[in-house]
């Protein structure tokens, strides 16, 4: 696709979102839930770098969508990347987060961002995000010798094939370190994302309201 057909569709998928009826806020949602404790992982785990490209304009819709490059998680879910992040340091590594708790607004500027053929790499306003939980975290591994990313079998938020959880193409070195991410969050309750490698669900999710609150009314770590 060239960039000035890709510029194209974004426009189009972006015109029509505007003529669509507007969803004012996250969808309605019966039951109960647990109160809400989003806490911010930076000064929870210093060891855990944070890579916050939606704070950037260096991510798929090209500005920042968050005023600030923080990450925020339920208390539960944050605590168990914590041990996680404890368990890859003893290989070699450490977590690299690009992002946790999303605002449900930015999820559906996303939705509207995305052209229609790779909404299965987005998630629908309509029914909300995990990362509106709190309970989701896109995450990759840092090497502990140099504190540099480490190269998987694809870029993150990469719209590909490359991006599915068993994507058996690619180099046998970028597989292992996959797998040994997906191995080290599913042993603290977290589930990857089939189509993403990156995306983490905490088990906890469904126990959780949809959110949209902005990062500015969170408080941090506790």
């Amino acid at each position: 696709m060239t960039r000035r057909h890709g510029a194209g569709l974004l426009l189009a998928t972006l015109l029509a979102a505007a003529t669509a009826p507007a969803q004012d806020g996250p969808p309605h949602e019966s039951g109960r839930f647990r109160k809400p404790d989003l806490v911010e992982l930076a000064p929870l785990e210093a060891s855990i770098h944070l890579d916050v490209r939606y704070a950037t304009t260096q991510n798929f819709v090209g500005r920042p969508v968050y005023a600030e490059p923080r990450v925020f998680l339920q208390r539960p879910a944050a605590l168990a990347l914590v041990r996680a992040q404890r368990a890859l340091q003893a290989k070699g590594y450490g977590l690299l987060v690009f992002d946790g708790y999303r605002p449900w607004s930015v999820t559906k500027l996303f939705w509207d961002a995305t052209p229609p053929e790779k909404h299965a790499f987005v998630a629908n306003p309509k029914d909300g995000s995990r990362h509106n939980r709190g309970c989701a975290v896109d995450v990759s591994l840092y090497a502990l010798a140099d504190g540099r990313e480490v190269e998987m079998p694809s870029a993150y938020d990469e719209m590909s094939e490359r991006a599915a959880a068993h994507y058996g193409g690619g180099t046998r070195e970028r597989r292992a370190r996959r797998d040994l991410l997906r191995a080290a969050l599913e042993r603290e309750g977290f589930t990857v994302h089939p189509a993403e490698w990156w995306h983490f669900d905490y088990k906890d999710w469904r126990q959780y309201p949809l959110l949209d609150l902005p990062f500015s009314e969170l408080a941090p770590a506790r």
